[in-house]
């Protein structure tokens, strides 16, 4: 079959967990045999694939903001032509809008009885949300149980809606006990985050404790959107001239997918600081995959995906808990070790023909 998923912002490597999982999502659906083209904006990048399509009609800046989209959209009809062009060339048995407004999801502009899907992948209680639900998806997919719960308490019916997690496209062998114990005693802490103010990065590093002793290396990533004009720039700016002042912190620029398994292999720990819940939780699974222990707020759907892999807080404690329940974590040999061993099979399942095979079964492709 063609699986057709539409995604404005999508490019390869994108520091972005949506763009990553559709990534993800679309690799499994070909190792299980079928095609899963993406339609994004321009524009183009030299890295490119024959599956990534991208339009003639509308070309994003970078970064992009939702604004930007909506003007450009004023008049929808010739990006709706050319993507209903698009399906059908391609010949499209099911076309994805994975996200109300950023996936045209509130256009919905599909051929002719074919069959459709809307993604929810962000709590979002709007207008575009309301008007991609009137155009009646064939089946509107979520990615995790707090996502179903959260939308249905603010008003929303859920109750048909199915959740497909997010899958885990690159994946490494955890490193052998011994090598994760002489990351406990002196290894690195590890930080994969996009530079969003909510991702609590700032004030982590405001609360950053004295005789760490160990390096604290944080990849700060600026994507393709961002939610004001210059947020990611001051972001950036701020975290930057925090770590400055502080020993042994460095802040990192964005990585290829494929090396991120292989950088947080490399950790003693890692830590979601996010300040808003995590609908799902991409970076904290590529960290339990490879063994290493996730320290986090206790929000959204990051406790279930942790477990017993990690440690989670209260948000109203602040970020010194956050430092605390990590110092605690490495200094107990016994219960690292046992948290480490237990996160690849947290999230054993969530390999890409796994979750393709359920998105196919979600949107009734197969039964």
């Amino acid at each position: 079959m063609n699986i057709a998923f539409v995604l404005l912002t999508h490019n390869p490597d994108e520091p972005a967990g949506i763009e990553r999982s559709i990534a993800a999502l679309a690799a499994g659906l070909r190792e299980l045999g079928h095609r899963a083209p993406i339609i994004a904006a321009g524009p183009a990048t030299p890295d490119d694939g024959q599956d990534l399509l991208r339009l003639d009609s509308l070309t994003l800046p970078r970064p992009a903001l939702e604004e930007h989209l909506t003007a450009f959209l004023a008049d929808p009809a010739p990006v709706e032509q050319e993507v209903r062009r698009l399906l059908a060339g391609n010949e499209a048995d099911l076309v994805c809008w994975v996200d109300a407004v950023w996936g045209l999801g509130y256009l919905s502009p599909a051929t002719a009885h074919m069959a459709t899907a809307l993604m929810v992948h962000v709590p979002r209680t709007d207008a575009p949300l309301y008007r991609s639900l009137e155009h009646r998806p064939g089946r509107v997919l979520t990615v995790s149980d707090f996502m179903v719960e959260e939308l249905a308490r603010e008003g929303v019916d859920t109750g048909d809606w199915a959740v497909v997690p997010n899958a885990l496209m690159h994946t490494i062998t955890p490193s052998t006990s011994d090598e994760r114990e002489a990351l406990r005693e002196r290894g690195p802490l590890r930080i994969m985050v996009r530079a969003e103010p909510h991702k609590g990065i700032a004030e982590l590093l405001k609360a950053y404790p004295g005789g760490l002793g160990r390096p604290l290396q944080i990849v700060l990533a600026e994507a393709g959107f961002e939610y004001w004009p210059g947020m990611q720039n001051e972001v950036v700016t701020e975290c930057r001239a925090l770590a400055a002042a502080l020993p042994d912190v460095e802040i990192l620029p964005a990585l290829p997918w494929q090396k991120v398994p292989g950088f947080l292999a490399g950790a003693a720990a890692t830590v979601i600081s996010s300040t808003s819940p995590e609908t799902f939780g991409n970076v904290a699974a590529e960290a339990l995959s490879v063994g290493t222990p996730v320290i986090g707020y206790g929000l959204g759907h990051l406790p279930a995906l942790t477990g017993p892999a990690g440690r989670m807080t209260a948000l109203e404690s602040g970020p010194e808990t956050l430092w605390e329940a990590l110092t605690t974590l490495l200094g107990d040999q016994a219960a690292y070790h046992a948290a480490s061993a237990h996160g690849p099979r947290q999230v054993a399942a969530h390999t890409p023909a796994a979750v393709a095979q359920a998105f196919l079964t979600a949107t009734g492709m197969i039964r």
